[in-house]
């Protein structure tokens, strides 16, 4: 004889919020003021760049009427189709040729950010791997290797404005006579040599944070496994001090994109061979033509964000670097897969509910 009894039905799950505990409130607390200043100087003037530079000042004679032309009409769009046009007129001729004046500061910052960025890193990872060297008065090299670094970007760019003049160190040292600051090739190099004894300290600084979390014992082991110095460098030095560098790459290459004092202080205004999208902002802005101006700014912020956003997606940039959050984002991952299959688990038995059938000797006990 056999006895079929009705399982009783599983309790649902309820989804918990991750802030139902009380945190949520507080968290809020703590980051309203962070948050109150990030919207007052980022917010806000980004939407107000946004709405000048639809906008565009009036200047000239009109010719049919002869009366000078006044006012700052709303022009939508035609700020940013003007720019990638040449329908302004003012095309201008720098080192990669002919084309409009926006077009050549863009190519101008792709340049000044590929080479000086690629010099950066590799003489960045080199300081870093000699300040990680155990040797006598290593603290002296670390203090003189910061120093460029620590020097205001302006203050840099006027010593560099004297070390490349015609009749400055840099022509003495090579015996040769060249114009540095005039508009040309050399003026590119000027910058981006200057650039690069600024700034890669700075990538020596994260790559070297990155190579002192490296276990010597990995070394030790790869050494025993006959893996040459080249090998362990390739193998073991880069992938594992790559969260790092990469971060550093990512801040480098944001500030290039955005360069301006070091072309505005070592070769002035209207230099078309060094003009970047900061310059050419900021010269439109001095000439009163701010909706212009702002259209420049817009596009220059949005590459910055594309870029930033390529950064992390493909290569997986960790600019918070968080162990908690980290935590807690892959505690939500398990737990919304363990959701999933708890679901699908349940409409394979009907709904959660089961049927139980024992015999008469196990229902009897």
């Amino acid at each position: 004889m056999s006895v079929t009894t009705q399982a009783a039905a599983p309790p649902v799950n309820r989804k918990k919020n991750s802030l139902s505990d009380g945190q949520g409130r507080l968290a809020a607390m703590l980051l309203s003021p962070t948050l109150l200043i990030l919207v007052v100087v980022v917010i806000i003037p980004v939407i107000m760049s946004i709405r000048e530079s639809m906008y565009r000042k009036l200047d000239g004679v009109d010719p049919n009427t002869g009366e000078v032309l006044a006012g700052e009409p709303f022009v939508g769009l035609g700020n940013y189709i003007t720019a990638f046009t040449s329908a302004s007129g003012e095309n201008v001729t720098g080192v990669f040729g002919t084309m409009p004046r926006l077009v050549n500061a863009f190519i101008n910052n792709m340049y000044f950010t590929v080479v000086a960025v690629s010099l950066e890193t590799v003489l960045g990872v080199a300081m870093a791997l000699i300040m990680a060297k155990a040797f006598r008065g290593k603290g002296l090299v670390r203090a003189s290797i910061l120093i460029p670094w620590a020097i205001p970007t302006i203050v840099s760019a006027m010593m560099w404005k004297l070390i490349f003049d015609s009749n400055g160190v840099a022509n003495k040292i090579l015996g040769q006579k060249i114009l540095w600051l005039q508009d040309n090739a050399y003026s590119q190099w000027a910058i981006i040599i200057a650039d690069v004894w600024k700034t890669a300290p700075f990538i020596g600084l994260l790559a070297l944070a990155g190579l002192q979390t490296i276990d010597t014992q990995v070394y030790e082991a790869a050494s025993v496994d006959g893996a040459n110095k080249w090998q362990q460098f390739v193998r073991i030095t880069l992938p594992l001090m790559k969260p790092a560098l990469v971060v550093a790459v990512l801040f480098r290459t944001l500030a290039t994109m955005a360069v301006f004092e070091l072309p505005w202080g070592m070769m002035g205004p209207n230099k078309y061979s060094v003009e970047t999208l900061s310059t050419f902002a900021f010269t439109e802005a001095r000439a009163t033509r701010y909706g212009q101006a702002a259209a420049y700014s817009v596009l220059m912020f949005l590459l910055v964000a594309l870029v930033a956003y390529l950064f992390i997606k493909l290569l997986g940039a960790d600019v918070i670097g968080d162990e908690e959050v980290k935590a807690v984002s892959a505690q939500r991952k398990r737990a919304k897969a363990a959701h999933k299959a708890e679901l699908s688990g349940g409409g394979h038995t009907g709904g959660g509910a089961g049927v139980v059938t024992t015999t008469s000797g196990e229902a009897q006990q």
